[in-house]
């Protein structure tokens, strides 16, 4: 009986790892994929002089009531109106990098996140790939906002993770 348990474990094995050894089979694809989106996230991040939160992170400091304001970059009417995170503001980035923003969008955007540089400010939009909130936590920095943060994750993650959303749904 222990000869066909090592048996079906070695043929278990084979059949499950040997395809993929020493960078073969489909999962370097995708492994490709996941890391042109690491790179990619990490070159924002460094662009744009933010820190980053975690789902559970941010999580915990909402449950704690921390000194925070929270925006949501993504359309009005297709996505903040249906759902978002708790008591989060909002003010729509496009996706690609916004490189400049005139007088009236950067006095609409200073009216949304005060007058205290120094206040905690969290970012989110749609997704890990999304480039909304990097646009929002970027143009915060440049715009001399000393505490801000992006949460990658965004309203998937946070949904994934089961966490209470506002909104008509």
């Amino acid at each position: 009986m222990a000869r066909y348990m090592v048996l079906a474990v070695a043929v278990l094995f084979a059949a499950l790892v040997l395809p993929f050894g020493c960078g073969q089979g489909s999962l370097t694809t995708k492994e490709m994929d996941t890391e042109k989106i690491a790179v990619n996230f990490n070159q924002e991040v460094a662009r744009g002089g933010y820190r980053v939160v975690a789902t559970e992170e941010l999580k915990g400091w909402l449950d704690g009531k921390k000194d925070l304001i929270v925006i949501d970059t993504m359309p009005f009417e297709d996505s903040y109106k249906k759902n978002h995170l708790p008591g989060a503001g909002h003010f729509e980035f496009p996706i690609p990098e916004v490189k400049e923003l005139d007088d009236a969008k950067k006095e609409a955007f200073i009216k949304v996140l005060g007058d205290n540089k120094d206040k905690m400010l969290v970012f989110y939009c749609g997704f890990v790939k999304c480039t909304r909130s990097h646009n929002g936590a970027m143009w915060a920095k440049k715009l001399g906002y000393t505490n801000v943060y992006r949460h990658p994750g965004g309203i998937k993650a946070w949904l994934e993770a089961g966490y209470p959303v506002e909104g008509s749904k």
